[in-house]
C-alpha cells in the first residue's frame, strides 16, 4: 500500500468565510463539494467542513485523511495488520474512502482518487 500524503480536517463555522484564506495559504483554489448535509472545500492539505454540528460531530472523530493509490489495497493491508474496518470502501465524489480505526484507536479516513 502506497501512502501518497495525508490532509488535515478543519470544521469550520462560515466555508465561505474560510476558504479565502486557505487558498491563499495553500496557493490553489479550493475544490467544494457537499458530502450528507456537510459543505467541503478541498484547498491544498486541507479539507475545510462545514455544516450541522450533529454531522460535524461525527466528521471531528477522524483524525486525518490519507490519501492512498488504492482503497482496496488499503483495506486488505489494514485489515491484515489488524486495523478495524469501520465503513467502506464506498464511493465519494471524488473517488473511493474506507474509514479504519488503527490498534491504537486512532480513527482515520483512507481515500484514493479512483472512480
Amino acid at each position: 500500500m502506497e501512502i501518497l500524503g495525508a490532509t488535515l480536517r478543519v470544521c469550520v463555522d462560515d466555508l465561505e468565510k474560510a476558504i479565502p484564506f486557505y487558498e491563499r495559504l495553500a496557493g490553489g483554489r479550493a475544490l467544494r463539494f457537499g458530502r450528507g448535509g456537510v459543505q467541503v472545500a478541498a484547498v491544498g492539505c486541507f479539507l475545510l467542513m462545514s455544516g450541522p454540528e450533529s454531522e460535524l460531530e461525527v466528521l471531528r472523530k477522524v483524525a486525518a485523511t490519507i490519501a492512498v493509490t488504492d482503497v482496496e489495497e488499503a483495506h486488505r493491508v489494514l485489515a491484515g495488520l489488524g486495523a478495524d474496518i469501520i465503513a467502506g470502501p464506498v464511493p465519494t465524489p471524488v473517488g473511493r474512502n474506507l474509514i479504519v480505526r488503527h490498534p491504537d484507536g486512532t480513527v482515520y479516513e483512507y481515500a484514493d482518487r479512483r472512480t
